[in-house]
Order: C-alpha cells, then structure tokens, then sequence
C-alpha cells in the first residue's frame, strides 16, 4: 500500500437530516451555536443572511437550502461551522455537529453519481466507517462562481 492511499483525514462530521457529512478540519475556522441572523434583500434563497461574529460581518448560508434536502426549524444542536472560502468567510448552518474524525483514506471512495440528491460535484468521497456512510463535501464547490459573485453584489 502507498502512503498517499493510507493517509489521515481528519475531518468535522455533521448532520443535516437524517444524512451524516464530513468536512476538512483544516477549512474550519470554528463553530458556534445559533446566532441571530440579520435577513438580506435580494439574497439567493439558501442564504439566510448576515450575522455580526466578533466585529466580522459574515454571510451565512443554510446548507441543506443549498443542497436542497429538507428543512426543519433551528434548535438547541443546530450549529453554524464557519470556513474561509476563496478569501471570504462564510457560515454553513447545519442540523448538529457530530465529531472530530481521524479516518484513512483508504476506507473512501469517490462518490455515485448522484449521492442523497445531492449533485456529486461537491462530493469529494463516500467514507465507509463501521455502521454508517460519511459523506466528504468539498465545501469550496458548494457555492457556484455565480453565486459566490450574487453573495458579493447583496454585500456591498
């Protein structure tokens, strides 16, 4: 076996439905609870708006909008995972945030063209842990270059 196929992931692993994700740990700058969001006019309908995180004015995107899986209302394990994405920083809202993960890389494999609904573009693997399937998202490709230019227009 080669060392590029045994290497470590680790990985923040997270809920959205019944569905279980999993995101680099180097992308992830930190997680919050639930901050009270300020609406955007004239945002794209997955973005929920802006929330003032320490004096910095982030955009924060519901990710299962984004992915078009079924929404349920924010409670107490909703969390907002927020990443630097091409230089800006962004808040994911996702139903509960699981772990940290050290997997092999040896135990994914690229995704089924359609995986839960969800266009395999921003699947980067499927990892087969022991009772359940880890969905890896490149969370770089969640937002087109269009939408990532529509969240520059509503900001400025």
């Amino acid at each position: 076996m080669s060392e590029l196929e045994n290497e470590i992931l680790q990985l923040v692993s997270f809920k959205l439905g019944k569905e279980e994700f999993g995101v680099d740990i180097l992308k992830v700058q930190e997680i919050n609870r639930m901050l009270e969001i300020t609406e955007m006019p004239n945002a794209p309908e997955f973005v929920e708006g802006i929330v003032n995180l320490r004096g910095r004015i982030i955009t924060v995107v519901d990710l299962k909008k984004r992915l078009r899986l079924p929404i349920k209302p924010h409670d107490n394990t909703t969390r907002i995972i927020v990443v630097e994405l091409h230089g800006k920083t962004v808040g994911f809202i996702v139903d509960e945030v699981s772990e940290v993960l050290r997997i092999e890389s040896s135990i994914t494999e690229p995704p089924p063209e359609m995986v839960a609904g969800i266009d395999a573009d921003y699947i980067t693997s499927v990892a087969k842990l022991e009772n359940r399937l880890l969905i890896l998202l490149d969370l770089n490709k969640i937002l087109s270059f269009e939408e990532k230019e529509e969240l520059e227009s509503v900001l400025n």
